[in-house]
């Protein structure tokens, strides 16, 4: 059994006094290429939204319909539990522990195919759920058929998500870049063979997923195992994947589907099409923003967890910090690009007038939104990476459900500014988001989160599998000494995991 070490504090290594340069460094090394990556993967929405546009404002808008609810209703969904494996990786990526890495990877696909089954059912009628909720019937009816086209792509994220979290979490970021190199250059031939064959919406949705199927088939010879974990092992012991793997899915799905509603919200506005149409356009552009602060998010995810399974909580303190640092000089930048285009931005996707001149209307509003979204998106990366998404999940709910929706409608709907109204709702959210993260990533006890760490990945010299029953009582793990490693000095208990959201708010958690 592996004994737990307790943290070094770094002294050997002077981590209090790390250079900002080199951290950075480090940083961007990783970051960079996942932001490539990302780039090349908004190319193909890109493509598909100029597709659609082509097809005129009604398979624009159904177009967009479809996207958010595909979104909502599934790629949020797998996004969000994959990444439950991502504290798991980067950390027993930092302690060496291959069968953890190994392990980790295949529960979490198993975990993402079974959840896909169920959400095909929500694709296969999405167009009654839609009327349902007062959408228009032509648009509603048009846009379940690119849902029916796109329904290979539950299968295709369910391996694609934990694939690359396996090869980020070891700083392997190759294979990601060339797999979507190789989606994106599939992408836009599949598209001009669907037009030529005036295929439409459908055809829009299966160039897309045809060109994720070919990620998938180029990522595949990169996740190949020296040594496979066994079925048993495979199918028992989730209890720590789904510790996290919940509260990552809730604080990544409150965040996604709030943007999401909003294009429902444009449904009910007196004018729904050129609104809907316009968000759409918009969605793309706060997606390209976004490319930045995830990737950056996504890299110090992974620092921090590395640095915190290796037990040296002055770098992991170090990444953070840094990292959050990037995020704020990243939002400013943000701003300014939206204040830029505005004026341009609407015409790359549609002529209509009235959509251009929504587009206009609101990028300034959206620009100062990133100001906010940067730093909130990176601290996410922070929390995810110390194994404690539950934090980000409560400050996703406050800060977009309790502040941002009532803002969001009563000035959109209630007073009459529709659709920047809507926009400002988004404001509000992401100015308290970026407060609440910055103030839990600032106040962190790393070397409390270098212990629980070394409970993550040696909590069992087989896997990670800590037992259910101790982990629920927020007890520790007792080693071979029969001394309980989860205590410190003063006798304080630690415990292993969050339970769900609703865990214990300890010392051990700062």
């Amino acid at each position: 059994m592996h004994s737990i070490t307790t943290p070094n504090n770094d002294n050997n290594n002077n981590n209090n006094n790390i250079n900002v340069f080199q951290e950075a460094t480090s940083l961007l090394n990783l970051s960079l290429p996942i932001a490539l990556t990302a780039l090349l993967l908004y190319s193909r929405s890109i493509i598909s939204m100029l597709f659609l546009g082509s097809l005129g404002d009604l398979p624009l808008a159904a177009g967009s319909l479809a996207i958010a609810f595909a979104n909502i209703t599934g790629y949020s969904i797998l996004s969000g539990l994959s990444l439950g494996a991502e504290p798991l990786c980067s950390q027993a990526s930092g302690a060496s522990r291959p069968d953890l890495l190994s392990l980790s990877l295949f529960r979490s696909s198993l975990l993402l195919l079974s959840i896909s089954l169920p959400l095909s059912l929500l694709w296969l009628n999405s167009s009654k759920i839609l009327t349902f909720f007062n959408q228009d019937h032509d648009i509603s009816l048009l846009s379940q058929s690119y849902l029916l086209f796109s329904l290979p792509d539950l299968f295709s994220f369910s391996l694609i998500n934990p694939i690359r979290i396996y090869l980020r979490s070891q700083s392997i970021t190759r294979p990601l870049t060339l797999s979507a190199a190789i989606s994106a250059a599939v992408h836009l031939p599949a598209n001009l063979i669907a037009s030529k064959l005036h295929l439409g919406v459908p055809g829009v949705a299966a160039a897309s997923a045809t060109s994720n199927l070919f990620m998938l088939l180029t990522l595949l010879p990169f996740a190949r195992q020296t040594r496979y974990p066994s079925i048993r092992d495979c199918l028992t012991g989730w209890g720590p994947l789904a510790r996290l793997a919940a509260p990552s899915c809730a604080s990544v799905c409150l965040e996604w589907w709030w943007y999401e509603l909003l294009i429902i919200l444009c449904g009910l506005l007196p004018d729904p099409k050129p609104a809907i149409a316009a968000m759409g356009v918009l969605i793309q552009t706060t997606a390209l923003v976004y490319v930045f602060p995830s990737s950056l998010g996504s890299g110090a995810s992974a620092r921090v967890g590395n640095e915190l399974g290796a037990n040296r909580p002055g770098r992991a303190r170090s990444a953070a910090r840094v990292a959050v640092g990037l995020a704020g000089l990243l939002g400013f930048i943000a701003m300014g690009f939206a204040a830029g285009v505005r004026q341009r931005w609407g015409l790359m996707f549609t002529h209509d007038g009235e959509i251009v001149r929504l587009t206009a209307a609101a990028l300034p509003i959206v620009g100062l939104c990133e100001v906010g979204n940067c730093p909130q998106t990176v601290g996410c990366g922070v929390l995810r990476g110390s194994a404690r998404p539950a934090h980000a999940a409560r400050i996703n709910l406050g800060a977009f459900y309790l502040v941002g929706m009532p803002v969001a409608i009563g000035l959109g709907l209630g007073l009459g500014l529709g659709f920047c109204g809507l926009w400002m709702g988004l404001l509000a959210a992401q100015i308290c988001c970026a407060g609440f993260m910055i103030y839990i990533v600032g106040t962190t006890d790393w070397e409390a989160q270098a212990r629980r760490a070394q409970l993550l990945t040696y909590g069992n010299s087989e896997v990670h599998n800590c037992d259910l029953n101790v982990m629920e009582e927020g007890k520790g793990f007792i080693d071979e000494k029969g001394v309980d490693e989860d205590e410190d000095e003063d006798g304080d208990e630690e415990v292993c995991f969050q339970p769900l959201i609703e865990n214990k708010m300890t010392e051990m958690e700062r």
